[in-house]
């Protein structure tokens, strides 16, 4: 650290604390490393804390103080610990008790709240002078040669300040920090144009600078779910309330703050904590609530030629996604060329940043409706939500209803690193790069085209910062991260490919093993498992379909029949009042009656009736495509013999048996592989089509063409 730095602070801490009449144990150690003091007895205290204590002395707080103050005082938790860091200091619980009074006694005379600033100004008047806590921003005066500062919360601007603060903190000019200010009140009467209030001093409440060297050192004593532990208390988390799952989650929220240009989008239900730790935890990272900006506030400003929110930030995160609003027309455009290169287009000029861009929102329905009726990007606004472009330039797409709800047992009562540190030591991690390390061992499957490579190699470089900043980590370890990286961008991928069809059809994720050779394939959780077709063989007369919805989309269908003696009626279910889906089941029906004894003499329309249930799998609306489905379904039961196992049905056929093609065979057959047919049924009407499909889908299918409706239930029973 630099002593001057040091000193600066140190001192300023020293002049606060003796306006504000702190009763508290001075200590010799420097302020800017603050340290909690808290000393444990073997008994009490853990693996973890001893481990703590001895490598990370004077950069751990005891988060339940924070968290007992915080809820009652509106402040950053960042400026909150450094305080406690301050005068809490001690073995004593008496005097911890009285540390945690005064930390409460100056945020409630010093800390500003916006509504008390001319109670304050009135006060700073009347005693000449007063000390305050709030967020300052310097500017320049060009005009006048000087540099001015402006009061956030207090609401006041061009305060005059030496130029040794911004040369010292030059935070101060970008964007502004959190200080500790002690001012003073002196009206000239002869100089009406100056300014009465003066600052005295100035004290960040900031590490200034962080030992990247020492954190790598102290790594090393901790195992990998040791230091798992430590960053998510450091956050403010209990690891022993969250499943392993849901640590790699919360994990994953930190990714733009490790990672350069990293965009990440979280989307779930309400109180998991979505925006918390871009408002609270990283003094680095600016949450832009209420949605509506505008380019010049976002990127650049071309009257002022000052870079926006992108330039001054390490992350920008927008809350509630769906609200988001650009009152410029080309708004969208440019975040795009910002999200795919790191840079903008502004005027004459190319401009570059560094920031993350962050998208949380609200789910309003359950994943699975969203699944089967639109896309889990549906929150968004229509003009970025089935933007397909737009949306490929996510980098990773964390599951947010995976999260639980949070309720108190979920925030730690234990030892973590002081925020300051953590978002210091994270903002200095950003400086190196660790995508290629899983080039040693893996390399990626060939679905994964220079987007998706990007995005993994960038969350594998993030996962290892956060994890393992030593850089030393084991083949088995990597793989652990390798695999949470690839199902976080196949569900981009997942997303894009409902959206935009067969621009996106590869999405079967793998990797493979640099030793074995071996292609191991990711899944995602809300998309796989239960495959809609199963396999094996299924019951007579069960009939699995692929065919446009009455939405629009595709999806599956299911039939079940049953046959039962009779008159030869026939009776269906789950089609509800649609007159065109009865009209393709009696269609079938009157086919099969005509044609009986082509298909097989065992089967009878007159001495059996015949039920038919149909069941939309997805929730699109029941398709009117079902003669042919319907007549594979009949004979099926009819002669007591189930269809090919894994078997998909598409194509259809009019009264006289005249075969329909297929329409979008290439998006079919997607559906189909993503239901878990492994054979196909097609007209050979069709078989010209497949030039527009991927040669690498049709290769995942037993195709097996039909050439008339009879010939359609042969190969769809199996019989040669």
């Amino acid at each position: 650290m630099s002593n001057n730095i040091d000193n600066e602070i140190a001192q300023g801490y020293a002049d606060f604390a003796d306006e504000t009449d702190a009763t508290v144990e001075n200590s010799e150690n420097n302020p800017a490393s603050v340290d909690n003091g808290f000393v444990f007895t073997e008994s009490e205290m853990s693996d973890i804390n001893r481990k703590l204590r001895a490598c990370f002395d004077g950069r751990i707080v005891r988060k339940d103080l924070t968290k007992s103050i915080k809820e009652g005082a509106n402040v950053p938790v960042y400026v909150l610990e450094f305080l406690l860091g301050q005068y809490c200091s001690s073995d004593e619980p008496t005097v911890i008790e009285e540390g945690v009074a005064n930390v409460k006694r100056i945020l409630a005379d010093n800390y500003v709240r916006p509504d008390e600033a001319q109670k304050i100004l009135s006060m700073l008047r009347q005693r000449g002078s007063y000390t305050v806590i709030d967020k300052i921003t310097v500017n320049l005066n060009i005009k006048k040669d000087t540099y001015e500062a402006e009061f956030s919360n207090l609401g006041i601007k061009a305060i005059p300040i030496s130029e040794n603060y911004p040369s010292q903190y030059d935070r101060l000019l970008c964007g502004g920090i959190w200080c500790i200010v002690q001012l003073e009140y002196e009206y000239i009467e002869e100089d009406k144009g100056a300014s009465p209030i003066h600052i005295r001093k100035l004290t960040p409440i900031q590490m200034p600078h962080v030992d990247i060297d020492e954190l790598k050192q102290g790594r090393k004593a901790f195992t990998k779910e040791e230091w798992m532990d430590v960053m998510l208390r450091s956050i403010g988390m209990e690891p022993d309330n969250l499943s392993y799952r849901e640590k790699w989650l919360l994990l994953a929220r930190m990714l733009p703050l490790v990672e350069n240009n990293f965009n990440l989008c979280e989307l779930g239900p309400r109180s998991t904590g979505k925006s918390h730790i871009f408002k609270e935890i990283s003094p680095n990272s600016i949450l832009v609530s209420g949605g509506q900006t505008t380019v010049a506030n976002l990127f650049y400003n071309m009257g002022r030629k000052t870079v926006g929110l992108v330039g001054l930030w390490d992350c920008v995160a927008f809350d509630e996604v769906a609200g988001i609003n650009f009152k410029d027309k080309d708004g969208i455009q440019i975040m795009k060329d910002y999200m795919a290169s790191g840079s903008f287009a502004r005027g004459k000029e190319e401009k570059a940043a560094s920031a993350s861009m962050v998208f949380v929102g609200n789910i309003n329905q359950s994943v699975d409706v969203l699944l089967k009726t639109s896309s889990l990007f549906d929150p968004f606004p229509p003009e970025m939500g089935t933007d397909t472009a737009f949306l490929d330039r996510m980098h990773c797409y964390i599951p947010g209803w995976e999260i639980p709800k949070f309720r108190p047992h979920h925030f730690t009562n234990d030892y973590g690193f002081i925020t300051d540190y953590l978002a210091e030591f994270i903002r200095e991690l950003r400086k190196e790069q660790y995508g290629d390390a899983l080039d040693k061992y893996f390399r990626l499957g060939k679905n994964l085209n220079q987007r998706d490579t990007i995005a993994v190699r960038k969350m594998v470089g993030g996962f290892i910062k956060l994890l393992y900043p030593d850089g030393e980590f084991t083949k088995e370890q990597l793989e652990e991260i390798l695999k949470i990286s690839l199902e976080m961008r196949r569900r981009v991928k997942e997303q894009l490919k409902k959206l935009g069809g067969m621009e996106f059809y590869d999405v079967n994720f793998s990797y493979f093993d640099n030793e074995t050779f071996e292609e191991l394939y990711v899944s995602v959780p809300e998309q796989g498992g239960g495959k809609l077709i199963p396999e094996g063989m299924c019951n007579p007369g069960q009939v699995y379909t692929v065919s446009q919805g009455k939405t629009g989309m595709l999806g599956v269908f299911r039939l079940e029949s049953q046959m039962l003696p009779g008159n030869g009626k026939f009776e269906r279910s789950g089609l509800g009042s649609d007159t065109k889906c009865k009209e393709a089941t009696t269609t079938a029906f009157n086919f099969l009656k005509a044609n009986a004894n082509r298909i097989s003499g065992s089967i009878s329309t007159t001495t059996k009736d015949y039920i038919i249930n149909y069941q939309d799998l997805q929730g699109i609306g029941m398709t009117n495509k079902l003669a042919l489905p319907t007549l594979i379904a009949l004979a099926s039961v009819a002669l007591g013999k189930p269809t090919q196992s894994s078997l998909a049905v598409l194509g259809e056929i009019s009264i006289a048996g005249t075969m329909i093609k297929v329409d979008e065979l290439a998006n079919s057959l997607q559906v189909c592989l993503d239901s878990g047919a492994k054979k196909v049924l097609l007209p050979i009407t069709s078989a010209a089509d497949l030039g527009t499909v991927p040669s690498e889908l049709i290769g995942c299918f037993n195709l097996i063409f039909y050439q008339s409706a009879e010939d359609a239930v042969f190969k769809a029973l199996g019989v040669e």
